[in-house]
C-alpha cells in the first residue's frame, strides 16, 4: 500500500500539473492539495482488507478536512490571476526547460511532502487491533484542529469583507489566541490523525508524516512567509507582542491594554 499510494499521488499531481500547463497558472496545485489527502484516505481504506473502524474513521476525518481546504482555496482563488509566489519562480526559472522546472520544483516537491504526511493514513488502514483510548484522543485532537483551521478562516473571511476592516490587521476571535489559528488547526488534526493510526511503539516512525506537515507550516510556506509580509507595520508588531505566535494561549497585557 506505500508503493501503490505513491504511486496514485505520483499520478494525481502529474494530473494537476497537465491541467497547470494548459491553464498557465500553477497555483492551481494549491486548489488540489486538500483533495490529493482525500484521494488516498479513500484509496487505503477501501483498499485494506478487513475496512475496519479505526480506517474509516481516519477517511471521514481527512476527506472532511481535504475538500473542506479545497472548497476554501477554490471558492477564494479561481478566476484571480496566479499567485505571486508562483509568479516569482516562473521569473527565476528563465526561458529554458520551464516544464520541467515547474514540475520539479512545485508538484513533485508537494507530492512527495503529501506523501510523508500521508503515512499514518496508510498505517492507520493496515494495523488490526482494536481503538484504545489514544485513538480516541486523536478524534478529540483533530476536532480541535478543525474547529481552529475551519472556524479562523470564517473569522477572516468576514473580516474581510466589511469595508471598515480595509488595510486593517485581524485580531479578534481566534486571531486574538494565535496569530496563525488555521495553521495551527492544520498542525493539530494531523497530529489527531497520528494519534487515531497508531498501534504501538513499533509504530511511532509514522509521526514523521505531522512533524514534516507542521515544519513546513511554520517554518517554510505558513508563519514565516505572513510574518515577513507584515514585518515592520505597527499594528503588526503590537500584535505580535500580545498574542501567541502559533500555540493558541491568552493574549499578554501590553502598555496601555
Amino acid at each position: 500500500m506505500y508503493l501503490e499510494t505513491f504511486l496514485l499521488l505520483l499520478g494525481y499531481f502529474l494530473l494537476i500539473f497537465i491541467i497547470g500547463q494548459v491553464t498557465k497558472d500553477n497555483s492551481i496545485v494549491d486548489i488540489a492539495w486538500g483533495s490529493g489527502f482525500a484521494l488516498s484516505a479513500v484509496y487505503n481504506f477501501f483498499r485494506s482488507s478487513d475496512h475496519a473502524i479505526r480506517g474509516m474513521l481516519i477517511m471521514i476525518c481527512i476527506m472532511v478536512w481535504g475538500l473542506r481546504l479545497t472548497y476554501h482555496i477554490a471558492k477564494r482563488n479561481l478566476g484571480k490571476p496566479e499567485d505571486y509566489r508562483y509568479v516569482n519562480m516562473r521569473k527565476k526559472w528563465g526561458k529554458q526547460f520551464v516544464l520541467l522546472k515547474a514540475f520539479m520544483n512545485v508538484y513533485l516537491i508537494q507530492m512527495l511532502i503529501q506523501y510523508i504526511v500521508t503515512l499514518p493514513v496508510i498505517y492507520g488502514n493496515k494495523v488490526t487491533q482494536d481503538l484504545k483510548w489514544y485513538n480516541w484522543s486523536g478524534i478529540l485532537l483533530w476536532g480541535i484542529g478543525f474547529f481552529f483551521e475551519a472556524f479562523g478562516d470564517y473569522q477572516l473571511k468576514n473580516f474581510k469583507k466589511d469595508p471598515k476592516n480595509k488595510g486593517k490587521l485581524m485580531d479578534r476571535g481566534l486571531w486574538s489566541l494565535t496569530r496563525h489559528p488555521n495553521y495551527f488547526g492544520d498542525s493539530a488534526m494531523w497530529f489527531g490523525i497520528f494519534l487515531l493510526a497508531i498501534e504501538q511503539v513499533s509504530g511511532l516512525w509514522i509521526i514523521a508524516g505531522p512533524a514534516l506537515m507542521t515544519y513546513f507550516l511554520v517554518f517554510v510556506s505558513g508563519v514565516k512567509l505572513l510574518e515577513k509580509k507584515y514585518e515592520g507595520r505597527q499594528d503588526f508588531e503590537t500584535y505580535k507582542k500580545r498574542t501567541s505566535a502559533f500555540i493558541p494561549w491568552f493574549p499578554k497585557r501590553t502598555g496601555g491594554l
